[in-house]
């Protein structure tokens, strides 16, 4: 989800809206999924979401009905939210409900409260299911099947399992603007950290680190970028030995495998 210009500066704004009311102790889970409702809802009626970003009409104009039609049906935070998002500038007629996507993201990171780490650990690992297992994947993409016989699918597999915001972002998956389910689960990863100042790092080792590598890698990468930094492990023997980092575009590739490629391409020069 990429917003640029006016989008993204009333993605800002919003986005300050929602801290101050779940600091104000509106229900983060509730918001969460009646912002949701409200961008399945923009995107899936064209001519309610071209009014609601229409710039050449008045921002009270906008405001008033978008309320007449919510009132009632949503958390009242969440509906301070849209109206106030009916009221601002967007750059594309999908942006209003994509950055109300965005914020109900947000909002479940904050339902979880301190568990927040473990929220992008068990996003990262369902990440790692779904990528493994073709027959999975290939169901919870497949257009002929509905979303709520998805989410049913869902359930069945995390129910009980997991946070109850995993399961709720996995959903939320099968639905949203992002194309693939494994896309959505990587952002949500990296929301998960960012709502929390952290950044993520993707660690392709051979075995398991230790807790004192984990400590000293996780220095190392805060030393470097200036800020907190969550590690995912992927246990790959493809790098034989060594590690591989991934931190957003920048990849560190210390294995043995890259090591030998090196080797390799020297040696044929």
């Amino acid at each position: 989800m990429d917003l640029r210009g006016a989008s993204a500066d009333s993605l800002a704004e919003l986005t300050a809206e929602l801290e101050k009311a779940l600091a104000a102790g509106s229900d983060a889970e509730r918001v969460a999924g009646d912002l949701f409702d409200v961008a399945t809802l923009l995107r899936t009626e064209p001519s309610v979401r071209r009014f609601a970003t229409d710039a050449s009409l008045p921002a009270d104009y906008k405001q008033t009905l978008v309320r007449q039609v919510l009132e009632g049906k949503v958390d009242e935070a969440a509906l301070a939210l849209v109206v106030n998002g009916a009221g601002r500038r967007w750059t594309g007629t999908r942006d209003f409900s994509d950055a109300l996507e965005r914020l109900s993201e947000i909002a479940v990171v904050r339902s979880v409260g301190d568990k927040a780490d473990a929220l992008a650990d068990e996003i990262f690992a369902l990440g790692q299911m779904v990528t493994a297992n073709p027959d999975l994947r290939d169901a919870l993409s497949n257009p002929g099947r509905s979303v709520e016989d998805k989410s049913a699918l869902v359930d069945t597999l995390l129910g009980g399992k997991v946070l109850p915001a995993t399961v709720a972002l996995a959903k939320q998956a099968l639905a949203g603007t992002y194309h693939t389910m494994t896309a959505a689960l990587e952002n949500y990863r990296q929301v998960a950290a960012a709502v929390h100042g952290e950044s993520v790092a993707t660690v392709h080792v051979v075995r398991p680190l230790g807790d004192a590598d984990r400590d000293r890698l996780a220095a190392a990468l805060k030393a470097q970028y200036g800020r907190e930094i969550h590690l995912n492990e992927v246990i790959d023997p493809s790098v034989i030995g060594g590690m591989r980092v991934a931190l957003g575009d920048d990849v560190f590739d210390a294995t043995v495998s890259s090591r030998l490629d090196d080797a390799r391409r020297k040696l044929v020069g």
